[in-house]
C-alpha cells in the first residue's frame, strides 16, 4: 500500500461513489466514506450507502461498516475495510484527508469548496474545475465517459436517465403519489411490463418496462411524488444486479487518474 498515507474522504456511497471507491481501494488507497442519515441509493445491492441501514455491507470483495467514531473510522480504512459514517459536514481530526471527492449527485455544488482538502475532486454537473474544486470527472454515458476535466465543467444534466438495454425513461420508476413506499418485489425479481411492483398507500407502482429490478428504495420509505423509486433494466443479467457497473467503474477509473496526476505533479 504506497498510498496508505494519503486519506480519500468521498463525500456519498451510492452507486457512483461507490465505483470511486472500489477503485480508490483496489490502488491502495485508504477511504472513508459519509453518508446521511436516510440513503438514497437506488442500487442499493452495489452501494456502500447500505451499511448506514444495514450496519454493514458487502459489495463484490469489499466490506463496508457503519462507524459513529473518527479515530476508529481512520482505523478502519487503514485495515482495509471502507468505513461509513453518518455525517453531512466534513468530518473532525484525526481525519485529514489528502483528497475528497464530492460524489452526491446532486447535479449542483452543495458546499463543497477547493480549500477543503489538497485535491478536491467532483462527480458531474454542477462543478467548474478551477474554481469550486481542482478536477471534475464525466459522468455523462458516451464517449467522455470517466474522462477528466482539469478546466471547466462536465456536460450540463439534460435530466434524462442514459440509454440501458434500449430503454431510458421508461426504466425509471417514479412515485405516482407521496406516502410510505411498500415493495412486491425486490433486487433481481423479474419482473413485466405492467406489472405491479409495490404501492404507496395503496396507490400501486408498475413497472413501464419488463426486465429485472436492478435498484429500489428502501421499503418504509416516505416519498414524495416523482422521487425516482426503482431501476428495471430490461437487458435482463439479473447477476449484473449485484456487481458494480461499468459507469461506476469508468467513472471511479476517472478519479483515480486524477489523483495519481495530482501525486506525480506534487512529487515533480
Amino acid at each position: 500500500m504506497i498510498f496508505r498515507d494519503h486519506l480519500v474522504v468521498v463525500r456519498g456511497g451510492g452507486d457512483l461513489g461507490t465505483g470511486v471507491v472500489f477503485r480508490l481501494r483496489r490502488a491502495g488507497f485508504p477511504v472513508i466514506v459519509l453518508e446521511i442519515p436516510q440513503p438514497m441509493a437506488i442500487r442499493r445491492s452495489v452501494a456502500v450507502a447500505s451499511a448506514v441501514l444495514e450496519g454493514r455491507a458487502r459489495i463484490e470483495d469489499m466490506d463496508a461498516i457503519l462507524i459513529d467514531d473518527p479515530a476508529t473510522a481512520l482505523e478502519t480504512a487503514r485495515s482495509g475495510a471502507v468505513p461509513v459514517m453518518i455525517d453531512a459536514a466534513l468530518p473532525p481530526p484525526p481525519i485529514n484527508p489528502s483528497v475528497i471527492v464530492d460524489a452526491r449527485l446532486a447535479k449542483y455544488n452543495i458546499d463543497t469548496t477547493r480549500e477543503d482538502a489538497p485535491l478536491v475532486v467532483a462527480l458531474g454537473p454542477g462543478f467548474t474545475a478551477g474554481e469550486d474544486c481542482d478536477a471534475v470527472i464525466e459522468t455523462m454515458r458516451g464517449h467522455s465517459l470517466g474522462r477528466v476535466i482539469w478546466e471547466g465543467s462536465a456536460s450540463p444534466n439534460t435530466g434524462i436517465p442514459g440509454l440501458v438495454g434500449g430503454e431510458s425513461a421508461a426504466r425509471v420508476v417514479r412515485a405516482p403519489t407521496p406516502g410510505i413506499l411498500s415493495w412486491k418485489v425486490t433486487i433481481g425479481d423479474m419482473v413485466a411490463t405492467g406489472q405491479v411492483l409495490g404501492d404507496i398507500n395503496g396507490v400501486p407502482i408498475r413497472s413501464r418496462v419488463g426486465g429485472v429490478v436492478r435498484g429500489q428504495l428502501p421499503a418504509g420509505y416516505d416519498v414524495e411524488w416523482n422521487w425516482k423509486l426503482a431501476d428495471v433494466d430490461p437487458r435482463a443479467e439479473r447477476s449484473a444486479c449485484f456487481e458494480i457497473s461499468d459507469k461506476s467503474l469508468s467513472v471511479g477509473g476517472g478519479v483515480v487518474e486524477a489523483v495519481l496526476s495530482w501525486l506525480n505533479r506534487a512529487a515533480a
